[in-house]
């Protein structure tokens, strides 16, 4: 089973204040993400989905040749024409959901980190994109907080990963804090658990703080979304903090009048100079 779809929901957050022409390129850039998400995840046969991906870039090929084989195709193609989108992003998404069907291990920390460059990191960047933003600094930091909210994903989903057979916690990590793939397997909870919980929460926090240098930089009309998922993956860590990091009994979500709190807590955001954007 392939990632979640979670991500790609930004799109649906980002657009509900935006003017229509944004609003229709943010639907198709997520038409795009989804239907690539349910060709990865659909049926149990890795050969199969993969060959289904394969396939579906071999259309995204045809359609920035001008011969769209798709109607999502055909959209994306003039949303990328239109805001003179960079390609390699759109790649990199299918990169990642092969990668999905190939890896359920990953032996340090930095193999992590190279999937969510493909799998989330994208996200930010075409978003950036699409708002005209094309600053490396700025991706630097949207990397930082889309990575922070994929590697809060992979912790509060600890035990659902290990049902599906993925193990997404380095495993240098979980042999320095003594921890084994068993003992996730049967959901033992216990001090040495928790340490390796703790670690990873607290590292992924600096995620969330590093990208606070986006949402000082850029304009109004993209700050107020971006403080508010930095400050939603900050809660997530929050929240497993709170179940003193058993994550293999709970999952940590956050609920509505948290969001709203959230939401609220992000406006202070619009109220400041920005080095980028209006």
């Amino acid at each position: 089973m392939a990632r979640k779809i979670s991500h790609y929901e930004n799109f649906v957050v980002v657009s509900f204040r935006q003017p229509r022409r944004i609003r229709d390129a943010l639907a198709s850039i997520y038409a795009y993400c989804r239907f690539a998400d349910d060709l990865a995840d659909s049926g149990n046969d890795p050969s199969q989905a993969l060959a289904a991906i394969d396939h579906w870039e071999h259309d995204l090929d045809k359609a920035l040749q001008g011969s769209p084989a798709h109607p999502i195709l055909e959209s994306l193609t003039g949303t990328i024409s239109s805001f003179d989108l960079p390609v390699p992003p759109f790649r990199d998404l299918l990169t990642a959901f092969r990668q999905d069907q190939r890896i359920q291990r990953y032996q340090t920390f930095q193999e992590l980190l190279n999937y969510c460059r493909c799998s989330a990191d994208p996200v930010g960047r075409i978003v950036l994109a699409l708002f005209g933003y094309r600053d490396e600094g700025l991706f630097a930091a949207s990397d930082a907080i889309c990575t922070g909210l994929q590697l809060a994903n992979f912790w509060q989903d600890v035990d659902r990963d290990a049902a599906n057979g993925r193990i997404y916690l380095p495993l240098e990590d979980m042999s320095a804090h003594n921890v084994t793939e068993e003992q996730i397997a049967s959901r033992r909870f216990d001090d040495a658990f928790k340490g390796l919980i703790a670690f990873e929460v607290e590292r992924t926090r600096s995620f969330f703080e590093e990208g606070k240098a986006l949402v000082q930089a850029i304009g109004r009309n993209l700050r107020w979304e971006i403080e508010m998922f930095r400050r939603a993956g900050s809660a997530v860590m929050d929240g497993i903090e709170r179940v003193d990091f058993d994550v293999l009994h709970h999952r940590p979500t956050i609920s509505r009048l948290k969001k709203v709190s959230i939401a609220i807590a992000s406006l202070p955001s619009l109220f400041g100079s920005a080095r980028y954007g209006r």
